[in-house]
């Protein structure tokens, strides 16, 4: 007899959740491995890092220059490419897998909020589901593969995948990074994130997913804004640019 109340698959994160490291590869990514059953058809929602803003539908705050708090918890170190005072702090609402509101955060140029903020409204009303919105820190950026991130970002001070000189668009505050696990970045045999192989196949749509003729590229194009998923080399299907790369 089963628990009807028993929560449907991918619902629920696993309680291992960003805990299994991943061994090594020589080239610095976690080792590739198939897709855990719990994450095949992933689709809950994690708790909210900030505050819900006031309302009941689609709002924004947008603070520029970002407080220098915000900025200290970010991957932004001397160095980066873009000062810290052109970094804009960016709060909005967006649907969760769950259905609900929530609020994330965002660290971004700030040439690039009010762009972002028009194509998440956009997502917004198209009910586009998003498992999480958040600045990323450094440690995340030093800590081992888990292979199983799925954070919604735009600011992170880095190369560009697969490279270790030359900064990625990210580092400018100028490509935002959508459901990477439902979206994976592919270039012959490695996938990023890790274990996100399942999402491979872009026939078996499931939520979350970045289509050709979806919701997400609309908002982006709208802004003139390109997608990774459109590339040929290689496809980074999470990925959108201001410049397109």
């Amino acid at each position: 007899m089963t628990d009807s109340a028993a929560p449907a698959p991918g619902t629920v994160p696993p309680t291992w959740l960003g805990t299994r490291v991943l061994p090594t590869t020589a080239a610095g990514y976690g080792e590739i491995r198939p897709t855990p059953k719990e994450l095949r058809n992933r689709r809950f929602t994690l708790p909210d890092t900030v505050p819900m803003l006031p309302g009941d539908g689609f709002a924004s705050r947008i603070t520029s220059p970002a407080p220098a708090d915000v900025i200290a918890r970010s991957t932004w170190v001397p160095g980066c490419p873009v000062d810290a005072s052109d970094l804009a702090w960016v709060r909005l609402t967006f649907r969760g897998f769950d259905g609900a509101r929530h609020t994330g955060e965002l660290l971004v140029n700030a040439s690039a909020a009010g762009d972002l903020v028009t194509a998440f409204r956009d997502l917004y009303r198209a009910r586009f589901p998003i498992e999480e919105m958040r600045i990323t820190t450094r440690a995340e950026l030093d800590a081992p593969p888990t292979g199983d991130g799925n954070n919604t970002g735009v600011f992170n001070c880095r190369p560009k995948a697969g490279q270790t000189s030359g900064f990625s668009q990210h580092a400018y505050g100028l490509a935002v990074d959508i459901n990477p696990f439902q979206n994976p970045y592919v270039k012959g045999s490695l996938v990023l994130p890790e274990l996100a192989s399942a999402y491979l196949d872009r026939s078996d749509v499931r939520p979350g997913m970045i289509l050709a003729d979806g919701p997400v590229v609309r908002a982006f194009a709208r802004n003139g804004w390109g997608w990774g998923g459109s590339w040929h080399t290689l496809k980074d299907l999470q990925h959108f640019s201001q410049d397109g790369t």
